[in-house]
């Protein structure tokens, strides 16, 4: 009986982001728990500025505390966006006569948070390519991405959020004191400033008056074209939720409660206490909330997820006053993968990985039941009416036979 072949991952951190090197941190994370007996796993590595590396020396950690780039063994790559190729081009730093090689891809595996990652534009790479991809797709993934139209949905959804003002780059610019009087008739102080697209609490600031309120939107402006501003929710405790799984099923982890927080966990908090991102914080798992609240969150968590289309795997983070509980922020792409909740719910990381695996793969099978192919006869029939000359902007013309095909 011959041995069964390995599952061959692609795990792709580092990113044109301000959370490059958590994405790092994640990336490693995700590349550790993999079981060597059953998957290969390729790690690839973008840099500050975009370029794509692959090698061994990239999954330690060690090799990024210079210039991962030269170290031995590390070789620029590419993710071929051609479906003929199903993986990645790699191309060797040395020998003038050798060629670049392709190594097929099973499933690609992203880490990248925030912009150019966790915002859609890797996953569309990814459809582009044709590869089973682990996390939620274009759609959910720009979607949540954005707080603001995030927010738009929820509403749509019946999932409590707070109100908020959003604005532009170039309002402020143009007229700074008209920006800062829509927030203070519509909100109350103090207030939350954020970047519309950016996670890991970069440039967000809390502001208890207009001075500061001014100075913290230009704070958040240098990291955005869009700022959003939010009241808010005085005396409440932050409560996280990570959710797994597709259309087809759910699952909610155990909840979660920061020890300590108060305003909000700053970047520092998340990642820079002991190097194991936000699995270093000081929390109370399971939170310390009746049965009753708890379904109630880990429901709401589930809603919000479908209601954005998400599949794989976020963490859904809420504030709880009291009875009042509203849905803060959809991380797709949560860090370290949320795995200490999983661990918590009876999972290993392990197991988390396994599962992730297991829904992209479904979710390439479910696409390869779409049809992507329209026969028709329309070049044939337009060449017949004089070529381009002779079209009149009708998309469909009556002489054209379609015939649907699979793709």
């Amino acid at each position: 009986m011959s041995a069964r072949r390995k599952t061959t991952v692609a795990v792709i951190f580092g990113g044109r982001s301000v959370e490059h090197d958590v994405s790092i941190i994640t990336g490693s994370q995700i590349m550790r728990a993999f079981d060597p007996a059953r998957y290969d796993v390729a790690a690839v590595y973008i840099t500050r500025d975009g370029r794509w590396f692959t090698g061994e020396p990239l999954k330690s950690l060690d090799s990024f505390t210079g210039d991962v780039t030269s170290v031995k063994g590390v070789e620029p790559v590419v993710l071929s966006p051609s479906t003929q190729h199903h993986g990645l081009i790699v191309k060797p730093v040395t020998g003038l006569f050798q060629r670049a090689a392709v190594q097929r891809v099973d499933v690609l595996f992203p880490a990248v948070h925030g912009s150019h990652g966790e915002d859609g534009t890797l996953q569309g790479l990814f459809e582009l390519a044709d590869i089973p991809y682990v996390g939620c797709g274009v759609l959910a993934s720009a979607l949540a991405n954005d707080k603001a139209l995030t927010k738009v949905v929820l509403r749509q959804a019946g999932v409590p959020v707070v109100d908020d003002v959003v604005f532009t780059r170039a309002e402020w610019q143009d007229d700074a004191e008209a920006v800062l009087a829509r927030i203070e008739e519509r909100l109350s102080f103090p207030l939350f400033v954020k970047p519309v697209t950016l996670g890991s609490s970069i440039g967000v600031g809390r502001v208890n008056d207009r001075a500061l309120l001014r100075a913290t939107i230009e704070v958040a402006t240098s990291f955005d074209r869009r700022v959003i501003v939010e009241p808010a929710v005085v005396d409440c405790v932050e409560i996280n939720c990570a959710v797994m799984g597709d259309d087809t099923g759910l699952t909610a982890s155990v909840l979660e409660q920061p020890k300590g927080w108060a305003e909000f966990l700053t970047y520092e908090d998340k990642y820079m206490r002991g190097g194991e991102g936000m699995k270093s914080a000081e929390r109370l798992i399971p939170a310390p909330l009746s049965p009753e609240q708890t379904g109630r969150i880990q429901s709401l968590a589930k809603q919000a997820f479908a209601a954005i289309e998400g599949r794989g795997i976020a963490r859904i983070d809420f504030l709880v006053r009291g009875d009042e509980v509203f849905l803060n922020e959809i991380n797709t792409m949560p860090g370290s993968l949320a795995l200490y909740l999983w661990s918590e719910t009876g999972m290993s990381s392990g197991d988390v990985v396994d599962r992730l695996v297991t829904l992209a793969q479904n979710a390439g099978a479910e696409k390869r039941r779409t049809s992507f192919d329209y026969q028709s006869n329309l070049v044939q029939i337009t060449k017949q009416r004089g070529g381009l000359k002779g079209l009149k902007g009708s998309k469909s013309p009556a002489a054209a036979k379609p015939t649907p095909t699979n793709a």
